[in-house]
């Protein structure tokens, strides 16, 4: 047969019965290369997917665990050579080979226990009630802020350590953990506040070690100097060591109809040699901050910034002349939630040409930096370009043919919408558009110049979908099996 005459066989593959596991198939294909062309045949064993197998393993040594061989003067030479060898340190050898690798490797983790000259930096927190607990200890870089309750016996104050400014300032950290002797940080008091029983405050100047005392005043026993607030604030380095260790305390009087007494307790880290982000949410936008916003200057690069995060969007700013010309290149922030209107009178001379005026009024309606993104969130990242949200520029002309358009007005529409659990919905921004109103070139008067009226609004929008109350359904579990699955057993 001449194969030449094939472009390919019109049955591939012929396969046997399909309610097998395992089955043969038959495979046909052309060979072109061959001269003359022929015919390739195949005969494999093909698993068919389309049913489901239970097999039987049929080596029984696999289904046991091997005993191994017990050492002896016989085989001690040949296992030897099969192992890769001994290991004759003794415990005392490997403690101590650990504790001089140590020092080389000591650093703080995220979580790990703030150790102490004596133990661990111990954090007043509430456990299984409100009551405070003041054996938890501080983790690193672990931010908390929390509150609890102590029961006290206000004749017994002076006695009370949780109550001394001396139990929380005392304290020595070690730079890393496990190195006592190599560097302790002592913890500084950066301020003492005093607060009275009327709740006014009064901070000291000197920050000096003061000890709660218990005073009678007429009929009536008060304790002073008791801590009610207490603030860590740890400085630490890229390595994982602690350098810096302040302490802010607020103490007051206490009396007996204050028992019992509410205790604040706040630890924060600052990394060193950095500055804080401002940011204008955390995610979603706060209400009075300004709108992150910048430009692309190319595809594919990232979101190019100002350092001045209250120039990256801007409007021209309304000042009590209303001279334009006056206030060119004073901008006022655009702030979320905020919406806003300004304007000016600009004065065209006679001798000016419509085509200048175009220009001259873009610039002070645009500024020098209008923004191409505005950031979804406020902590959007610069490097995510996919996220932000681009600013759509419309421009709006009279219908007059032949004439010169001269823009007048912009406005900015901003929508945004509540994301998130309803409980704390964030602000996220969806949509920006910038429009440019023009009108045509006013004609000249019997004046020597011509006012025109700038203008600027700025619109924040909700577009926010109305919640709708309901109740999730239950799920139903609808699972059938195929009508073969149990062949050949049923």
């Amino acid at each position: 047969m001449d194969f030449s005459v094939f472009s390919a066989c019109s049955v591939p593959i012929v396969t046997g019965d399909s309610q097998f596991c395992s089955q043969k198939a038959a495979i046909y294909s052309l060979n072109f290369t061959a001269n003359p062309p022929q015919r390739i045949f195949k005969l494999v064993d093909q698993i068919n997917p389309s049913i489901f197998c239970i097999h039987i393993t049929n080596y029984k040594p696999a289904l046991f665990f091997i005993n191994p061989e017990e050492p002896d003067e016989n085989n001690f030479d040949k296992l030897m050579e099969t192992s890769e060898g001994f290991s004759l340190n003794s415990e005392s050898e490997l403690s101590f080979t650990t504790q001089l690798d140590t020092p080389d490797t000591a650093k703080y983790k995220y979580g790990v226990h703030l150790q102490t000259s004596d133990s661990f930096l111990r954090f007043p927190s509430p456990l299984t009630s409100s009551l405070c607990t003041d054996d938890n200890p501080a983790a690193f870089l672990v931010n908390q802020a929390v509150k609890c309750t102590r029961r006290i016996n206000l004749e017994q104050c002076e006695e009370i350590e949780a109550l001394s400014m001396a139990y929380y300032s005392s304290p020595k950290i070690l730079r890393v953990p496990g190195l006592r002797a190599k560097a302790e940080i002592p913890i500084t008091v950066h301020s003492i506040l005093i607060q009275s029983l009327n709740k006014t405050l009064t901070q000291l100047e000197d920050t000096v070690m003061l000890n709660q005392t218990l005073v009678e005043a007429g009929h009536v026993k008060i304790c002073t100097n008791v801590v009610l607030e207490v603030k860590y604030s740890l400085t630490y380095t890229s390595a994982g060591e602690i350098t810096q260790a302040g302490l802010s305390l607020l103490l007051g009087t206490v009396s007996q109809a204050v028992v019992p007494l509410e205790q604040k307790f706040e630890i924060h880290f600052i990394q060193q040699n950095t500055k804080p982000v401002l940011l204008s949410g955390n995610p979603g936008y706060v209400v009075g901050l300004p709108l992150v916003a910048g430009f692309q200057p190319q595809k594919g690069s990232g979101i190019i910034q100002t350092m001045n995060r209250y120039g990256q969007f801007t409007v021209l700013r309304s000042t009590a002349e209303q001279d334009c010309l006056a206030v060119e290149g004073i901008r006022t922030p655009v702030l979320f939630g905020y919406d806003m209107q300004s304007g000016c009178k600009l004065r065209l001379p006679q001798a000016i040409t419509c085509q200048l005026a175009v220009k001259k009024v873009k610039n002070l309606l645009k500024g020098q930096g209008f923004p191409d993104y505005v950031a979804p969130f406020g902590n959007s990242q610069a490097q995510d370009v996919l996220d932000w949200i681009p600013v759509h520029f419309i421009t709006q002309a009279s219908h007059m043919k032949d004439s010169c358009q001269l823009p007048v007005a912009l406005f900015i529409e901003v929508k945004w919408t509540k994301y998130g659990s309803l409980l704390n919905p964030q602000a996220k921004i969806v949509n920006v558009t910038a429009s440019l109103i023009s009108s045509p070139f006013p004609e000249t008067d019997s004046g020597n110049e011509r006012t025109v009226l700038i203008s600027t609004a700025v619109t924040f929008v909700d577009a926010s979908a109305p919640a709708k109350a309901g109740f999730r359904a239950r799920p139903t579990i609808n699972a059938r099996l195929p009508f073969n699955f149990f062949f050949p057993f049923v």
